[in-house]
Parts: structure tokens; C-alpha cells; sequence
């Protein structure tokens, strides 16, 4: 059972992002503000669901939340500031879209960097813990896997309709093959011989 706050009289926002891990791509956050009497049977970590969980979830979250934001920064951005920062900036990005100011930021993950003097809270496994974080990964990992559907269609060869850009066997063989092309991220030095993770 996911808990529905960290603290029951303040606005709290839940904040995931999507794709740190990949090849290719942009980092994807999203930030949700939920009522504090939220639930869904289905919620969970977007990784603990299947597409078409994900899929029913994302227009809930979306109609049912007190704000909700996605932003993303691209693969260029990342070569220059670096994925961490990048994931850091996707945040605030998010943040400054959501059209209610939350009090209180429930940030998945270990790091953050502050935003606007907001108070803030990291939460390792935050996805499967809290319900605005859970709701955050779903919209992040949403946006991000259909932004890769179309991009997919200018670089077929790459599979990412499938893989999502992560460093799967058929997207190294793929590179191998190919080289890179124009999303992909080149300060990772991808190595296509060495197998990255799936997630």
C-alpha cells in the first residue's frame, strides 16, 4: 500500500524522472501534486507495471491530480552538463510548469538539487513508497516511451519502439552496425560490446 503524504497539511509534489540509464534519448520528469485521499489499486513503481497498466494509469493521474507537469531535456543538453545534472534540471523544468506551488517535494532517488528554497525530502524506492511518486514515474516513463516511438520512425534500425533507447543486445548490435545517429548521447562513450541495463 502506498502512503498517500509524508506530511498530511502540506502541498506535497512526488518527482521521478525516466531514462538516465539510456543510450539515446532525452531524461524525462514529471511532477504530480495528488489529493491526499488518492488511490488507484494499480498504482505502483512504473517499473514494477506493464505497458498496459502504465497506459490506464497515465489518463487517472492525469485527470484525477491537483497539478501534474512532464518535461525533458535532450540528449545535447546531457552531453553538456552530464546525466545527473541533467535529471536535476528535468526536474525543476517540471516544477516550474506545475500550475499549483507545492509546500513540501517528495523527490525519488538519493540526490536533488533545491529548488526555489522549497523543503524536499529524497527517498530511495520513493516510486514504490509514495503515491505522488509512483504517479510521477508513470507520467515521466509514459511520455518518454512515446516520445521514443516516434523517433523510432526516423532511426528504425535502432529499435527503440522496443527497447526505448536503453542498451538492450539488439540496440548494440544495432550501433555496432549503424554508429550513432543524432540522439544519441556521445559523452557515454557507448561501447556496443558491453551490456547496459534494461530498466
Amino acid at each position: 500500500m502506498l502512503a498517500s503524504f509524508l506530511h498530511r497539511d502540506l502541498v506535497e509534489a512526488g518527482l521521478d524522472e525516466a531514462g538516465r540509464g539510456c543510450y539515446a534519448g532525452p531524461v524525462f520528469a514529471a511532477a504530480v501534486i495528488l489529493p491526499k485521499d488518492f488511490h488507484h489499486p494499480l498504482l505502483n513503481d512504473s517499473k514494477q507495471l506493464n505497458e498496459k497498466q502504465r497506459d490506464i494509469l497515465r489518463p487517472v493521474v492525469e485527470k484525477e491530480s491537483i497539478a501534474f507537469s512532464v518535461a525533458s531535456v535532450d540528449n545535447i543538453h546531457i552531453d553538456e552538463i552530464n546525466i545527473l545534472q541533467a535529471s536535476y534540471l528535468a526536474m525543476h523544468r517540471s516544477l516550474d510548469q506545475l500550475k499549483v506551488k507545492p509546500a513540501f517535494l517528495l523527490i525519488d532517488g538519493n540526490r536533488f538539487k533545491r529548488y526555489n528554497k522549497i523543503p524536499y525530502q529524497c527517498i530511495v524506492k520513493g516510486d514504490g513508497k509514495f503515491a505522488s511518486i509512483a504517479a510521477a514515474s508513470i507520467l515521466a516513463k509514459t511520455y518518454r516511451d512515446e516520445f521514443m516511438q516516434k523517433i523510432h520512425l526516423e532511426f528504425p534500425q535502432y529499435g527503440w519502439n522496443k527497447n526505448k533507447g536503453y542498451g538492450t543486445a539488439f540496440h548494440r548490435n544495432a550501433i555496432e552496425e549503424f554508429g550513432l545517429c543524432d540522439y544519441h548521447r556521445k559523452s557515454y562513450n557507448i561501447d556496443p560490446t558491453i551490456k547496459a541495463g534494461t530498466n
